[in-house]
């Protein structure tokens, strides 16, 4: 990298744990940091961030499958709420009977009504993270610093309208010619669709 003057936009982790209050769910959590899984849309795992759009904070949610780190499902707005999560569960394009499991953090935004209902129809279980543990969602926690430093902090969005198709174009990279590490160095796709 000194050779031809590159220089990474990665950094150091730096996390520090401090006092949140997190909603009281009664929801345990079901995964317990099983990120391995055998088939595909077994656990699907999600989060939220914050992208500058014109000067103002918006959001996106992304949900990963952990059984070969696909984004299977992405949304982004003006609000970070509840709308957003049923939105990226909308866009999702497999049948939505086939996920087992829907793990989280405890943010009001995926801990609600709304989404409590989208799951209990296509019995889908609900697991949340333990208050104040981000490893406890590290793989959507991962994802998030991939998509944040290889996208989101090297664009400068004019408009929603250019967050969202810039979006669906990134989530389209990412799942079908960026090669991953803990997949063997393949991408999303070929690890579902070309077993090892």
């Amino acid at each position: 990298m000194k050779k031809h003057g590159l220089v990474s936009t990665y950094t150091v982790a730096q996390y520090k744990p401090h006092k949140s209050d997190s909603n009281k769910s009664e929801v345990k959590n079901q995964l317990k940091r099983k990120f391995n899984q055998e088939e595909p849309y077994a656990v699907v795992v999600s989060d939220l961030t914050y992208v500058r759009v014109a000067g103002k904070w918006n959001y996106v949610c992304l949900f990963v499958d952990l059984f070969n780190r696909e984004i299977i499902g992405y949304s982004c707005g003006a609000r970070k709420d509840a709308a957003l999560v049923y939105k990226a569960i909308v866009s999702i394009s497999v049948r939505l009977d086939r996920i087992q499991m829907f793990h989280t953090d405890r943010g009001r935004e995926f801990d609600n009504k709304l989404i409590s209902k989208a799951l209990e129809t296509f019995g889908i279980s609900r697991s949340l993270s333990n208050k104040g543990c981000p490893y406890d969602n590290a793989v959507a926690e991962a994802t998030y610093k991939i998509f944040k430093t290889e996208f989101a902090n090297q664009t400068h969005f004019q408009s929603l309208k250019q967050l969202a198709l810039e979006l669906s174009d990134n989530v389209h990279w990412f799942n079908h010619h960026r090669i991953h590490g803990t997949l063997e160095y393949r991408t999303p796709v070929e690890a579902r669709t070309q077993p090892s």
